[in-house]
């Protein structure tokens, strides 16, 4: 047992065992590959020419005649017929050759018009069918057949009976089509052949190539496992057996040197030695480094409060009002992030909602957030339509973007009394409208440049009539934008779906609904993006 355990954790056996398993995999996949290549080619050719043969016999009937034949006339030319088609069987070697009449109005049935049986072929025991014998059509893949070739839309099929049921033996039927002189359809001629030859041609293939594999993935395993112990696995074990006496004694040891003529092994070798060196320093700082990652840690989480306080965050935030509800979130990729919402009385009649994603992440972002946050929100008291706030704040900010920032900003300010609300995009998501009886909506308003990205840039406003009863929600590019692990994203439409899901819910409920799809779609994978939210829903003055 002590032997066994050794040799599963050696790591000589597991690389060269792995390499031998995978030159056996790979011998193995080629031979498959190039069994089924070599079968297919093998059947595509044993149905072409088994086509051939059923057009050739097809070219000997004669389909002006074949409802004489069965009404009792010509018989002279169907017995010449019916000798040449008997004949051709047996000196072509298939089994079967029928001529069949099918009903066309459902394919369901046929009657036989002319049938050469030739059971030496394959030691079988087929019966002629007689003149005018009428029998169902075996299966569905029969009556497409037959349609198919009625209706001219092939010029033949093949139907394979590799594993048959019946106590038949396995074989192809090819299907052509038998003409009038107008090049109509008369009836379809069925050559039924063995597939006995296809078998006896691949298996000398598969045999050879088997055999070549196997030899060749035994030398090449025995030379890659010579290869890979001498050049590899020796120097490797130097370096693992040093590596677990540094971990040991975390002592300087004695240096490793030249143990491979390999670059990539000689590196590693540096590399340990370097990395001793490196540890015993780092041992000796590592007092020093984590006070002071705990130093940032702290600076990070009161940066996090700083950037909450920045924003309302209690709610509902004017219980005074019944004219209008909100609720909003944020939840930031990192400590800190560069996302913002905001709200604010303006007058009595009059309520700014705005919201906004900066460029990039951490304190950067989240510095440039508060700047932008303040500016707009300073300048939307003063007054003006939400298309000079803009143009003001992305006057400021580019006047000293050095870092060259910028902030997507969606703004609107409603008039409560009427419901009008008047909006300009710089950049930003679509909103996200529902009317009092109606779903939840995008509403693709025309977008503009971004803030801070370009001085003298003008803005435009629209308008949206709110009633009561109107929802609006606005959002950051991190809802849309969630991944899941597959790297797929969420996206407006699943979003769309969460917020109709319960459309006559809360502004805080839609918002938990948003969030708990967007959970249960991204599941343990990591949030990349900040993912900040707004809702507000108008009821009217009372």
């Amino acid at each position: 047992m002590d032997i066994i355990q050794k040799l599963r954790s050696n790591l000589a056996v597991h690389i060269i065992g792995s390499v031998i398993l995978l030159l056996v995999i790979f011998g193995l996949i080629v031979s498959t590959v190039g069994y089924i290549s070599f079968d297919n080619a093998i059947r595509h050719e044993y149905a072409v020419t088994t086509y051939h043969i059923a057009d050739t016999a097809a070219a000997v009937v004669n389909g002006d005649h074949l409802e004489d034949y069965l009404a009792g006339e010509r018989k002279e030319e169907y017995f010449e017929t019916k000798r040449a088609l008997d004949i051709y069987c047996h000196k072509i070697n298939v089994s079967l050759i029928y001529v069949i009449l099918v009903d066309r109005s459902d394919y369901g049935r046929f009657v036989s018009v002319l049938n050469p049986v030739n059971n030496n072929v394959d030691n079988t025991a087929y019966t002629e069918w007689e003149l005018g014998y009428q029998r169902n059509t075996t299966n569905d893949e029969y009556r497409q057949k037959y349609r198919a070739i009625y209706e001219q839309e092939a010029p033949y099929e093949t139907v394979y009976r590799i594993h048959t049921t019946d106590g038949q033996h396995p074989h192809i039927t090819t299907l052509a089509p038998v003409k009038k002189s107008d090049g109509s359809v008369a009836a379809i001629l069925c050559v039924q052949r063995p597939v006995r030859e296809i078998r006896d041609t691949t298996r000398p293939y598969l045999i050879i190539i088997a055999c070549t594999t196997a030899l060749l993935a035994l030398v090449a395993s025995l030379s890659a496992a010579f290869l890979i112990r001498k050049q590899f696995v020796v120097p490797l074990q130097r370096v693992s057996e040093e590596a677990t006496r540094f971990a040991r004694e975390n002592t300087k040891g004695e240096e490793l040197g030249v143990i491979s003529r390999y670059q990539e092994l000689l590196n590693l070798a540096k590399s340990i030695d370097t990395m001793e060196t490196d540890m015993i320093r780092y041992m000796e700082n590592l007092t020093t480094i984590t006070a002071e990652k705990e130093r940032i840690g702290a600076e990070l989480s009161l940066a996090s409060r700083i950037q909450e306080n920045s924003i309302p965050t209690i709610f509902p935030p004017f219980p005074e009002r019944s004219e209008f509800d909100l609720y909003a979130s944020m939840d930031a990729a990192r400590q800190v992030g560069g996302d913002f919402y905001n709200f604010l009385l303006l007058d009595d009649d009059h309520l700014a909602l705005v919201i906004g994603d900066v460029s990039g992440k951490g304190i950067p972002a989240a510095l440039f957030m508060m700047v932008s946050n303040i500016l707009i929100t300073e300048r939307a008291r003063m007054g003006g339509s939400p298309s000079e706030i803009l143009t003001f704040v992305n006057h400021e900010l580019c006047a000293h973007n050095t870092a060259e920032m910028f902030v997507t900003v969606w703004l609107g300010i409603l008039e409560i009394s009427t419901g009008k609300l008047t909006a300009v995009s710089a950049g930003h998501e679509y909103p996200v409208l529902k009317t009092a009886d109606g779903p939840f909506e995008l509403v693709k308003d025309k977008h503009g440049f971004v803030i801070g990205g370009m001085d003298m840039v003008r803005y435009k406003d629209y308008e949206l009539q709110l009633t009561p009863g109107s929802k609006l929600f606005i959002y950051t590019d991190g809802v849309p934008e969630a991944t899941d692990a597959h790297n797929e994203m969420f996206g407006t439409e699943r979003m769309l779906a969460a917020l109709n899901s319960h459309p006559e819910a809360s502004p805080r409920q839609l918002l938990q609904n948003v969030r708990a799809s967007v959970d249960a779609f991204v599941q343990d994978a990591e949030q990349f993006d900040d993912l900040t939210m707004l809702c507000l829903e108008y009821k009217g003055v009372q």
